[in-house]
């Protein structure tokens, strides 16, 4: 059974930095693209960054330059380096992504969500 596996979510000041990782745990072929969502209490979902398989990626304009989406085959993970964390960050985070089984099949799926919580 495929999943995704999230870690590394926190209550950190602002300014502070973390460290989100999101596994594919299991047997894949490759990744299509892994990206990292956020929805913080009575807001909308929104797409935080993303990377392809071809290593494009795109990150949410509140984030540019603070952010950082990363990821290691070897490991079929992602990372999503966060610096100069602000209140406004607040959220659960997600990873959403498309990996391929073999040469024809491909897997859509979450992860199950990692709190980030920054606060004073």
């Amino acid at each position: 059974q495929l999943q995704l596996v999230e870690s590394g979510g926190g209550l950190v000041q602002p300014g502070g930095s973390l460290r989100l990782s999101c596994a594919a745990s299991g047997s894949i072929f490759g990744i299509n693209f892994m990206d990292w969502y956020r929805q913080a209490p009575g807001k909308q979902r929104e797409l935080v960054a993303g990377i392809t398989g071809g290593d494009s990626t795109t990150y949410a304009d509140s984030v540019k330059g603070r952010f950082t989406i990363s990821r290691d085959n070897a490991k079929n993970t992602v990372y999503l380096q966060m610096n100069s964390l602000k209140p406004e960050d607040t959220a659960v985070y997600n990873c959403n992504a498309e990996v391929l089984l073999d040469y024809e099949s491909t897997w859509h799926g979450w992860g199950q969500g990692t709190q980030v919580t920054v606060s004073s």
